[in-house]
């Protein structure tokens, strides 16, 4: 159920609106300018087609396009006129935005990020992309973990950034923190879109989260990207999905209420507390070690693959970047 696409809303659901965004061609700091005042109008056409929206989602890249470009002139800020222009447009429409930006970086490459801003302006999730999308992306890998924060009607959102998504452990790690409806904005091209499908319904399923995932449509003349934005219950079935339409906006409700009831009820598959308690019919509470060998190498900065040695991208210097700026 979803509400009849967000067009009825229940006392306890919360409307999303998924902005399937025209991929854009941005050079120039006029054009990041134009770029932000068109999802501005995006923000204010979402809440036009579907007033009960709560919060509308934009993809990644939704300023900066696929190029790459990391020249300063394209770059945000916190603190930048982009970013103030939607924290005025969500006080205007009375909404809850999440957006993407490419962030100035003094000290390196620029941050991939991601923001939740609330129907006052103010930013409520500050995220900058964990994964980059390696060996095409040049960004910076994040430095601020993995956070969640309070939604609109009593949800807890969570945001994972395209090549994210691929990784369980990231929508888990959201997922332990109490994220219900898990929040996926991606840039991806078609050949992506298989992958894509499944790894949106899979960190649904493992996690009894929503998941809503939307990327940038439409060509730029050298890019395709497909759209397709899709919301996906907590056990792993599609509820909406878009299409390749650029500039369309997929809307339905979500039921954060419900999600707990399956994770506080559900004893068949609820997996993310049965992680950590291995075996409770034999074992009372069952065992809360961790038996993987790839966490415990993380943690101890040991991580090494069996074929390691014989991996042959290591660095962008094949896709045009130049070698790591950093050790």
């Amino acid at each position: 159920m979803s509400g009849l696409g967000g067009l009825n809303k229940s006392p306890k659901g919360v409307v999303l609106g998924l902005v399937q965004l025209q991929l854009p061609v941005v050079e120039t700091k006029d054009d990041l300018l134009k770029q932000t005042d068109k999802v501005c109008e995006m923000v204010r056409k979402a809440k036009r087609f579907a007033a009960p929206i709560d919060l509308v989602v934009f993809p990644e890249y939704m300023l900066h396009g696929l190029s790459m470009d990391m020249s300063d002139e394209i770059m945000c800020e916190i603190d930048g006129p982009e970013v103030a222009k939607l924290k005025e447009v969500c006080i205007e429409n009375d909404i809850w935005g999440c957006f993407s930006i490419m962030e100035y970086n003094p000290d390196g490459n620029p941050y991939n990020t991601g923001l939740i801003i609330d129907n006052h302006g103010d930013i409520k999730l500050n995220y900058r992309k964990l994964h980059p999308w390696t060996p095409v992306e040049p960004w910076e890998p994040g430095d601020l973990g993995l956070p969640v924060c309070e939604g609109p009607n009593g949800s807890t959102l969570g945001l994972a950034i395209c090549h994210d998504g691929m990784f369980p452990e990231v929508s888990r790690e959201l997922a332990y923190k109490g994220a219900d409806v898990i929040l996926r904005t991606a840039g991806y091209t078609k050949p992506i879109r298989h992958s894509w499908r499944i790894t949106n319904q899979a960190n649904a399923f493992c996690n009894l989260a929503y998941t809503a995932s939307v990327a940038m449509c439409g060509s730029d003349g050298t890019n395709d990207s497909m759209g397709e934005g899709m919301i996906v219950g907590f056990d792993g079935v599609p509820l909406v999905e878009g299409t390749n339409r650029p500039d369309e906006i997929i809307t339905g409700e979500v039921r954060p209420d419900l999600a707990l009831e399956a994770r506080t009820n559900w004893a068949v598959e609820n997996n993310i507390y049965q992680l950590g308690h291995r075996g409770y019919v034999a074992v009372e509470n069952g065992i809360t070690d961790a038996p993987y060998t790839y966490m415990k190498d993380l943690q101890d900065g040991k991580y090494h693959l069996p074929w390691e040695d014989k991996i042959i991208y290591k660095d962008g210097q094949a896709y045009g970047f130049d070698a790591p700026r950093k050790k």
